[in-house]
């Protein structure tokens, strides 16, 4: 479980060796299924407050890396050539998109099939949707039932173990 004050720490100093700290900041948000982003436009890099507690310093060190590197590739390179060049070039060695766990239990809907299989949503599912374990494609044999649970005392949780 990474420090967050280390984690700033750490951000803090890759942007101020790999882009220009008068520009860019650094901070947390509450994304519950990405780890890290690098927004142009507000000229921030944001980890997950909630996943970041759960990763080890390695991963989170190359979440940061990943989205420096988003940040020295610019808006039009995405994960192509360009951004793969850089991201290798300052030590990030992982793929284009972050395979770590998510934050399910800070999901409000779980959703179940008729066999049993579960499902995360953090927004309501606005549509009928069937399992895809089940069955390929829609199945309205395999619909997902879906029931809304209370998390906030998981979340409360989830915060006070980061600080």
């Amino acid at each position: 479980m990474a420090d967050l004050a280390r984690v700033t720490r750490w951000a803090d100093a890759l942007i101020a060796l790999h882009l220009d700290p008068s520009v860019w900041s650094f901070g947390f948000d509450n994304a519950k299924t990405r780890a890290g982003q690098c927004n142009y436009t507000a000229h921030r890099i944001t980890v997950s407050r909630y996943l970041a507690a759960r990763y080890d310093d390695d991963e989170i060190h190359q979440i940061l890396l990943h989205e420096v590197a988003h940040a020295l590739a610019g808006p039009a390179a995405g994960h192509g050539p360009r951004w793969v060049a850089i991201a290798r070039e300052i030590g990030y060695e992982g793929s284009r998109l972050h395979d770590g766990t998510r934050a399910d239990e800070l999901a409000p809907w779980i959703g179940r099939c008729p066999a049993g299989h579960e499902f995360y949503r953090h927004r309501q599912p606005k549509s009928r949707l069937s399992c895809s374990l089940c069955a390929r494609g829609f199945s309205s044999a395999h619909l997902i039932e879906w029931a809304r649970r209370d998390v906030s005392g998981v979340r409360r949780d989830v915060l006070a173990q980061s600080r």
